[in-house]
């Protein structure tokens, strides 16, 4: 079966839809617009909010399950394309005849705009649209706040320590670092995940380090091995004490959780 392209779906059982969700930040759209219950299968990362727990899983988000899929009968999959990988999820989808749509957001509008997207095809088109306008309102309050701010410090955010990976200009942690009042050190690089080394981050010198490694707790980042980077000792971010260790969760998925993460990092970026 083809992505769906137009929302057929209120019209099944009463106007509820069994949506199935292969993504942590497709299950967080779900919420943020109020319709957990609709949710009948997530993938193993998801885990927000606490209702989803309880849903069978799925298998990770690079491995899903087809079969449990299939057997849970959905209305609608909402797959993605955020992580390099995910291309075999869309050919299973296929394979399974299954409807789905595909979210793969690089940018905070286009945050909005997939939840738009899931809202119409959920069968709740207004009261998307209004959480969607909901969602940018907030960001333009955070905007306005940033650009009344004289110091701008410097950040660097390192998403997997080996090979060093960090967001690049077209990556919504380097929208989040400006509505913070700062800037990403890598923000003249193009795409949206840049491939970097030790060296390169130290001669750009961050005034502050953001650890949120993908799919690692932050119990188990260790600050301390940034310390033993050649050169790191030096960089003012180290020497200054500022290396922060954040949740992956509220940083590294596309979802309107990303302004609960940008609330903290303004807390952060005060230290």
């Amino acid at each position: 079966m083809k992505e769906i392209e137009t929302s057929d779906h209120s019209e099944k059982r009463g106007g509820f839809v069994r949506i199935v969700s292969i993504c942590p930040s497709n299950t967080e759209i779900v919420a943020y617009l109020g319709q957990t219950d609709m949710l009948v299968g997530v993938d193993n990362y998801s885990d927000y909010p606490d209702q989803v727990k309880q849903l069978p899983k799925l298998g990770p988000d690079l491995s899903i399950d087809m079969e449990k899929v299939a057997n849970l009968k959905p209305d609608l999959v909402l797959a993605s394309l955020s992580v390099p990988g995910m291309e075999k999820n869309i050919e299973g989808l296929k394979e399974k005849g299954l409807p789905y749509i595909v979210l793969n957001s690089n940018h905070l509008y286009e945050i909005a705009s997939d939840i738009r997207k899931v809202g119409k095809e959920i069968g709740i088109e207004k009261e998307g649209n209004l959480k969607a306008d909901e969602f940018l309102r907030e960001i333009e309050e955070f905007r306005k706040e940033a650009e009344s701010l004289d110091k701008k410090p410097s950040v660097y955010w390192e998403w997997w320590p080996k090979p060093i990976f960090t967001p690049g200009r077209t990556n919504w942690l380097t929208e989040i670092s400006e509505l913070a009042g700062a800037r990403n050190v890598f923000d003249t690089d193009p795409g949206a995940n840049i491939q970097t080394d030790w060296e390169e981050v130290k001669k750009r010198n961050p005034d502050h380090i953001c650890m949120v490694w993908v799919g690692v707790k932050e119990e188990k980042m260790n600050p301390e091995l940034l310390k033993k980077r050649p050169g790191w000792m030096e960089l003012d971010a180290v020497k200054n004490n500022r290396i922060h260790v954040l949740e992956e969760s509220l940083f590294c998925r596309p979802s309107p959780r990303l302004l609960e993460g940008l609330k903290k990092l303004i807390k952060v970026l005060k230290k």
